[in-house]
């Protein structure tokens, strides 16, 4: 079960911190958005242990992810904000310790949080 929380409302240069809280065993994670008539995206991913990050291009400088294994979460640090960013923010869980860039490689969806960023 993966739990995303810390959505909002932030003016364009704001920053808002996603987490996302997992229970069961620590795998691979990444974080997906989509926007208002547009297919899901991928934004970034992290290995199980926490070495390798990758991010698409459009966040790369402004959004960081990291976990943390003891308590089985995954944040995203978005600093820099855009009205672009403007999605509903989804993390998900591969069963494997390699990140993945891809929707179909992960296995679990969390529920979802909405970040709005104003002009």
């Amino acid at each position: 079960q993966l739990v995303a929380s810390g959505g909002g409302l932030v003016q364009a240069g704001g920053s808002l911190r996603l987490s996302c809280a997992a229970s069961g065993r620590t795998y691979a994670m990444g974080w997906f958005r989509q926007a208002p008539g547009k297919e899901r995206e991928f934004v970034a991913a992290i290995s199980r242990s926490g070495d390798t990050t990758y991010y698409t291009d459009s966040v790369k400088g402004r959004f960081t992810i990291s976990r943390d294994n003891a308590k089985n979460t995954v944040y995203l640090q978005m600093n820099s904000l855009k009205p672009e960013d403007t999605a509903v923010y989804y993390c998900a869980l591969r069963t494997a310790y390699y990140i993945g860039t891809h929707s179909k490689e992960y296995d679990y969806w969390g529920q979802g949080t909405l970040v709005t960023v104003s002009s």
